[in-house]
């Protein structure tokens, strides 16, 4: 991507991109010009595609797509086209069936576009989300290991740390606040990886998420859970990080990156 020129960073969880579009999804995408776009909970299969949201000027896009019918759904747009995509971890197939999963390789480094799983439809699918980060987690690190440095952004599904929930004792036996879950959001850490925002902003009431059926976005009782991290060997070229809690659209707002690549 040139000499480290700063580079604009998004990430959005969309629920539902045909949805988004009738809200003005690509009016949004025109007027912000990211260099990369991450989007989760596409909600569309392949053949769905139209050209309007695959063909946009300037950009490479590449879309995962759960097996599932309107469930989940990754896409990513990048003005430079990567070397190699991959749609998976190819770690198990469990973990690659629900279309939850971009990454795109560069010359220094990869840049992950994910929709981390949520844990709340029971035992099995906290299991599950538990078992995704770690697969997560197991494929960075083999990034990193080849020399590469890694960027990861996407709805992780767990707020990490009190701060980051308008109401953190009342969800201390949830999912997406739970102990096992925000631990693992440590160990990431511990792994070497750094939360973007937290290194510009350590104000409360920052949150990228709301539950749409109480109306909380008016009153901003939400959920910090959409990331990007980034290794410690990129840490040094970050810029910048924001939430943009004035993005309507989705029952998300976008969070960014700027960084020098």
């Amino acid at each position: 991507m040139g000499d480290a020129a700063t580079q604009h960073l998004v990430s959005w969880n969309v629920n539902g991109i045909r949805a988004g579009i009738k809200k003005g999804f690509f009016d949004w995408f025109d007027a912000t010009q990211p260099d990369m776009l991450a989007l989760q909970e596409t909600k569309i299969q392949g053949h769905q595609l139209t050209l309007e949201m695959t063909q946009r000027p300037g950009y490479h896009s590449y879309w995962a797509h759960a097996d599932k019918a309107g469930y989940s759904g990754v896409a990513v747009f990048t003005k430079t086209e990567p070397d190699n995509v991959l749609y998976g971890f190819d770690l198990d197939p469990i973990f690659d069936s629900e279309g939850r999963i971009l990454m795109l390789e560069y010359p220094t480094y990869v840049f992950y576009g994910i929709y981390f799983p949520n844990g709340q439809r029971g035992d099995d699918r906290l299991q599950y989300k538990m078992d995704f980060y770690d697969a997560f987690l197991e494929h960075a690190q083999a990034q990193r290991a080849k020399g590469k440095g890694v960027i990861v952004c996407g709805d992780v599904n767990t707020a990490h740390k009190p701060i980051d929930l308008a109401r953190p004792k009342a969800n201390e036996k949830v999912s997406g606040f739970l102990p096992q879950e925000r631990a693992w959001m440590d160990k990431l850490i511990a792994h070497g990886y750094t939360d973007t925002f937290r290194q510009f902003n350590d104000e409360p009431d920052q949150y990228s998420w709301w539950n749409m059926r109480s109306r909380a976005r008016e009153r901003n009782v939400g959920w910090r859970i959409d990331y990007f991290f980034v290794s410690e060997e990129l840490t040094p070229n970050l810029k910048g990080a924001a939430i943009h809690q004035d993005v309507m659209g989705s029952d998300h707002c976008p969070v960014s990156l700027d960084i020098a690549l």
